[in-house]
């Protein structure tokens, strides 16, 4: 008899899909070809496909209270009309506070449940954690090179 360690189980319902109201509005404004790139419209949607991943989670039972508390602050960010980077003031440069502190929410959750769990609520297209990857890369080498710019560091060359 074999003593394997209980491995821990992740029900997902694949026909949730058909009932989101938000999947239906964004399939109205985005029509893809399978296995097509992401255009413009993608882009553009992207920070509310990442607020809408942030609040489905934070309804979801099986993700922790910490990890929903994360979600909520994250939501209200984006939400709230204080920003570092006012929109007003800024146009579209304004929306990448709001994206960055819902890339770094997303990031925290990941780490506190399972991933399939995260893929299972992701409105966008592709893979969630590839696009939360690829964000925090470009945040990390921007914040860097302007706090090296701002504190006189300079890169050896």
């Amino acid at each position: 008899m074999s003593t394997r360690a209980p491995t821990e189980r992740i029900e997902i319902d694949l026909r949730a899909r058909e009932k989101r109201v938000y999947d239906r509005l964004r399939a109205s404004v985005v029509t893809r070809e399978p296995g097509g790139r992401a255009g413009l419209r993608d882009l553009l949607l992207f920070l509310p496909d990442m607020v809408v991943l942030l609040l489905r989670l934070a309804r979801d039972p099986r993700v922790p209270a910490g990890a929903k508390a994360v979600a909520m602050l994250g939501i209200g960010y984006a939400l709230s009309p204080i920003d570092i980077l006012p929109e007003l003031l800024f146009g579209p440069i304004g929306f990448l506070d709001d994206l960055l502190i819902a890339t770094a929410a997303i990031s925290y959750i990941v780490n506190h449940v399972h991933p399939d769990l995260v893929r299972a609520h992701w409105p966008g297209p592709g893979d969630v954690l590839d696009a939360v990857k690829r964000v925090l890369a470009w945040s990390e080498g921007l914040v860097g090179k302007t706090l090296s710019r701002l504190i006189g560091l300079r890169e050896k060359t």
